[in-house]
This record gives structure tokens, sequence and C-alpha cells, in this order.
């Protein structure tokens, strides 16, 4: 082979493993609340629709309790197989998750609709606000915080509603992650 050729091999290379490494970090993490169904190949008993619990654990047969919150579906179901493998051997699992009811973000203060909302893709500050009918008039635009819980600490998020209208501090409109607290004052 040519050295441009290895070369052309070597970038190919390298942008694959980029861009599943990307994948890899962009993949749903199960969340309290998640509706799963669980099934294993020719094992009619084994076959499950589970709701994760708020302390972020499912219980199925054979396999006990396994923590899902937090992890994808692969990873729980690799967990899965090898809990079975105790019992059955080589376990075909299949997870795949029913309803994303788990995935929440919270919206409160001077919004036209406050609530829960369940965010079916990525959503950002703005769409959230979208779906809480919008600021209400006397909403403080540029002190809306987010609240966002990591463990036992917390962080304020600072969203300048009024200069992200204007095209400015486009980077206060962050990405949301499940379990965040929009308040508007």
């Amino acid at each position: 082979m040519t050295s441009v050729a290895l070369r052309n091999v070597f970038f190919a290379l390298v942008a694959l493993m980029l861009t599943s490494v990307a994948t890899s970090a962009e993949r749903y993490l199960l969340n309290a609340g998640d509706v799963l169904d669980i099934s294993v190949w020719n094992e009619e008993a084994l076959q499950k629709q589970l709701i994760i619990l708020p302390d972020g654990m499912i219980s199925f047969p054979l396999a006990g309790e396994l923590q899902a919150q937090g992890q994808s579906v692969t990873d729980l179901q690799a967990a899965l197989k090898k809990q079975l493998a105790d019992y059955l051997a080589d376990p075909v699992v299949t997870v795949s998750v029913a309803n994303v009811s788990g995935n929440t973000v919270h919206i409160m203060g001077k919004v036209l609709e406050p609530g829960n909302f369940v965010m079916n893709k990525s959503i950002d500050v703005m769409q959230a606000l979208s779906m809480a009918g919008g600021l209400s008039p006397y909403a403080e635009e540029n002190n809306i915080i987010v609240l966002r819980r990591s463990g036992e600490s917390q962080q304020v998020l600072p969203v300048h509603y009024a200069s992200i209208k204007k095209g400015q501090e486009l980077d206060t409109n962050i990405i949301l992650q499940s379990g965040d607290v929009i308040v508007i004052p």
C-alpha cells in the first residue's frame, strides 16, 4: 500500500472512532418512571413490562434487583444477561423503552402553563418555555434560572431570555437534562 492510501485508511478509521464515541455519548439514559419491556428469548415466564422505581432500581425474575437509572438500554441489557447466565445457557435478552415518562423537566413561576413536561427528545430552555405557553407579561426575562441536581449537589444555571430573543448570550439557552427545574421569577 502506498503512503497516501495508508493515510486515507488511517483518517477513515479515526473518523469512524470519533463517530461511534459521539453516538454513544448521546444515548438515552434511563430515568426513574420510564417503562421498560424486557424479554428473554424462548422464556415465556421472563417477559415483563416494568417501571423503573423512584430509587432507580428494577426487579426482574432470576436476575434480582438491578440499577437501571442512569444506564443505557444496552448497558441494562448486558447486566440482565450477566445475571441470568447463572440460570440460563447464553440468554438472549431484549430491553426496549415503552415510555419515557421519567424524562421530565419542571417549569415553575411566571409562565402561562407551569408544570411537569415529558421530554421525548433533547430540548433547550427556550423550547421548554414554549411548551409551557411562554412567559407571562410580568416575568423577569433575564433572571430565569435552571436548577440542576447532580447527586447531592445542586447547580444554578442562569438563562438570559431577553438576550436570547435578540440573538445574544445564546450559551445560556442550555440543553435540559431530566429532572431540571426552570424557575421564572
